[in-house]
């Protein structure tokens, strides 16, 4: 949903795609980001695959429950058209930036491994980007994938910890705000109604997705996480925001937590926040706009 919608935002010029694993293994990510080109008709951008494991450990195995044993809600997929650049996804990152000093933005709607590792690599990279913007943590509310960590970031907190250090300027669009913003079923019967292959293909996809959230969080329709990470690009004015520093725990029962630092000036910081930059939180939402934003560029495919 998050590429299709900015694959239908003139305002967006997406210029490549990375993967990496969490709802899916790397490789079915990488397989399923070239079907969505190919379904899009924008099979000339780019696709590199990204880290198979987090830095410190390995993948944790996917969710089919949730997102299908495919990663597209078990929705009948052909074979790409076009093959992934030869590229990891780091290096793909770097060499982007580096033709582009200033001019990209990253949109991590996934684990942050890719980023991470980009940043180990070519320290560079943090003065290079435009802006970073993340589909991930929860500062102020409770986590999804356990009872204090989001679902990205809990797949490679040592990833996420790197990225909210770096002297990069990084927005985070986490489940402050995205739980916040429900699609309903209606609104997924009319985006899932349009006579496109791209809403074929949600049509598809959805109804696993759609039914774990009915069921197991007894709501109708679903979250829409990643495209609301799209939708700050697009209106940031539609999000309210704080700024604190933001350390990632990588211990113990709350390893993946986000925490900020609020009130303190860095002097008076704790010291694991001490000399840390500040992090753009989204903590409100206006989510009715969001929604009606979504809805419109995914009909618009």
């Amino acid at each position: 949903m998050a590429i299709f919608m900015a694959l239908a935002s003139p305002e967006l010029d997406v210029v490549g795609l990375t993967t990496i694993f969490g709802n899916a293994a790397t490789a079915d990510t990488t397989r399923n980001s070239r079907v969505l080109l190919d379904t899009a008709l924008r099979s000339d951008i780019p696709v590199a695959a990204g880290a198979d494991n987090s830095l410190t450990g390995q993948y944790v195995g996917p969710v089919p429950w949730v997102h299908g044993h495919n990663g597209l809600g078990d929705a009948r997929i052909s074979e790409p058209s076009c093959p992934p650049v030869a590229a990891p996804a780091h290096e793909f990152l770097y060499s982007t930036v580096a033709a582009n000093p200033g001019a990209i933005t990253l949109l991590a709607v996934g684990p942050l491994t890719n980023l991470g590792l980009a940043l180990q690599h070519h320290p560079d990279i943090a003065d290079l980007v435009e802006e970073v913007v993340v589909m991930g943590g929860n500062a102020l509310v409770p986590g999804n994938a356990t009872p204090v960590a989001e679902a990205n970031i809990n797949n490679d907190p040592e990833a996420a910890d790197l990225v909210f250090g770096a002297r990069w300027r990084v927005t985070m669009v986490g489940l402050d705000v995205t739980h916040q913003v429900n699609l309903s079923g209606d609104a997924i019967d009319r985006i899932s109604a349009v006579d496109t292959p791209t809403a074929a293909l949600l049509a598809a996809a959805l109804p696993l997705y759609r039914n774990f959230f009915e069921t197991r969080n007894g709501i109708n329709g679903i979250f829409v996480h990643d495209p609301s990470a799209v939708a700050y690009l697009l209106d940031p004015d539609a999000f309210t925001t704080a700024q604190w520093p933001i350390r990632v725990e990588t211990e113990s029962f709350s390893r993946g937590k986000t925490w900020p630092n609020m009130g303190d000036t860095d002097d008076s910081a704790p010291p694991a926040w001490r000399g840390r930059p500040p992090v753009n939180v989204c903590t409100g939402v206006d989510s009715s706009w969001v929604l009606r934003l979504v809805e419109e560029r995914l009909s618009r495919m």
